[in-house]
């Protein structure tokens, strides 16, 4: 069983204001234990509070500290930078489970983590980040459009939502502003969304600080202290600051194997840079998040386009100035897209993706470290209202949730 969080700063969580069950039990208890459908799961009793260092301030930080927060932790945000502008900034956003089935169980926990937007959106309000529109995807060549329509019929096997349209059903009734031809198969994701990120990450650590959560941005962590037992006892920080911790939450991103070794674990990650670039647009003549023929395009707000593509991000080692990435995404859209052509490139950024080694998620305790804990994944942005709701639980319980089974970070440790 991972270790149950603990510390002399005890006492019990505190119950959120004014919510009390029907039973006179107090909301941090019932909602501890409710899954994302409204049934209850199994997990012990919180015992008390204590101190949690979340380390990395993106969106998989910002839901861990604050679920903890919201049930009672005494949270302490920890960033280089500013809360959600680092990857969570440059990624595409897109919240989707339809390219996740590698493997059936990151497929489930991608659904589920759909399901936690919608629970989040309810819970705090969609305003500036939730944007639950939908997902085109198309291709220009027969190979790549038969891998499309084989995955469409395995999602709608696996009870996912996935329409086949027309090219021309599309313009007449989705999207008129897009160049698709008529004949060509469009799927459309009908429950798939894209997110504000930097807003999102805004909005959960505000509610946290309002729950009594600190946060500590501009300042880096350099060093993590653990006691005679091999349990965190501290963390030192660039401005010399020593904080001390009942537990610490590695959700550095990219920078997640650095502080990984502050323990003197092993966390092995990939090298996968990404180009995104922003354009700015009178308005934004779509609506929906597109998959089309050599790029990935998306609204952001009312007059920005979000831009990315796999093609591009091949040429990042080549040496390509970002400045033409940008221009060739730029060229790729306004073929989709005709009005973006009169678009400008207000910004580009080449970031690191925050990929274990094997592709998928490592998230929950280090059995050989106690107290410490990783959250740490690609797709964070659809991935982190269910992380963040598993991993505070897991934490402050000491119950393991099965749907983490196959992404506990001891599988690196084998």
């Amino acid at each position: 069983m991972a270790p149950t969080l603990g510390g002399a700063r005890g006492g019990r969580p505190r119950p959120i204001r004014g919510c009390w069950t029907d039973f006179g039990t107090p909301c941090w208890k019932r909602e501890l234990g409710r899954d994302l459908e409204g049934a209850f799961v199994s997990v012990r009793s919180v015992r008390r509070s204590g101190r949690v260092a979340v380390i990395g301030v993106g969106i998989l930080g910002a839901g861990v500290g604050w679920n903890l927060s919201r049930h009672g932790a005494e949270v302490v945000f920890i960033d280089e930078g500013r809360p959600g502008e680092g990857v969570t900034n440059w990624s595409f956003s897109w919240v989707n489970a339809s390219n996740k089935t590698v493997r059936r169980s990151y497929f489930d926990l991608n659904v589920a983590g759909m399901a936690a937007h919608r629970e989040l959106a309810r819970a705090i309000g969609p305003d500036s980040w939730w944007y639950p529109s939908g997902h085109l995807r198309w291709a220009d060549d027969p190979a790549a459009e038969a891998r499309f329509l084989e995955t469409a019929e395995l999602l709608a096997g696996w009870d996912y939502k996935v329409e086949v349209r027309t090219g021309a059903e599309v313009r007449r009734r989705l999207e008129p502003a897009l160049t698709v031809p008529g004949r060509t198969p469009v799927l459309f994701y009908p429950d798939e969304a894209w997110v504000h990120g930097r807003h999102l990450v805004g909005r959960l650590v505000g509610r946290a600080v309002e729950s009594g959560a600190e946060l500590r941005s501009g300042t880096a962590v350099r060093d993590i202290g653990v006691g005679t037992d091999g349990s965190v006892r501290t963390v030192t920080l660039s401005d010399g600051s020593r904080l001390d911790v009942d537990a610490v939450v590695n959700a550095a991103g990219p920078s997640a194997s650095r502080v990984a070794g502050l323990v003197a674990r092993v966390l092995p990650m990939r090298r996968e840079p990404g180009a995104v670039t922003r354009i700015g647009c009178a308005r934004v003549p779509f609506h929906r998040v597109m998959h089309a023929p050599h790029v990935e395009i998306r609204p952001d707000g009312d007059a920005s386009v979000v831009l990315h593509s796999r093609e591009i991000d091949a040429l990042i080692d080549t040496g390509e100035d970002p400045a033409e990435l940008a221009r060739l995404l730029h060229a790729s859209a306004k073929r989709v897209v005709p009005e973006l052509g009169n678009a400008r490139i207000a910004q580009t950024r080449v970031a690191h993706r925050p990929i274990p080694a094997d592709g998928f998620p490592s998230v929950g305790a280090v059995p050989s470290v106690p107290g410490y804990y990783e959250a740490v994944s690609h797709s964070g942005i659809t991935l982190g209202p269910v992380i963040g709701r598993l991993l505070a639980s897991e934490i402050l319980s000491g119950e393991r949730d099965g749907m983490l089974a196959d992404f506990r970070p001891d599988r690196f440790s084998q």
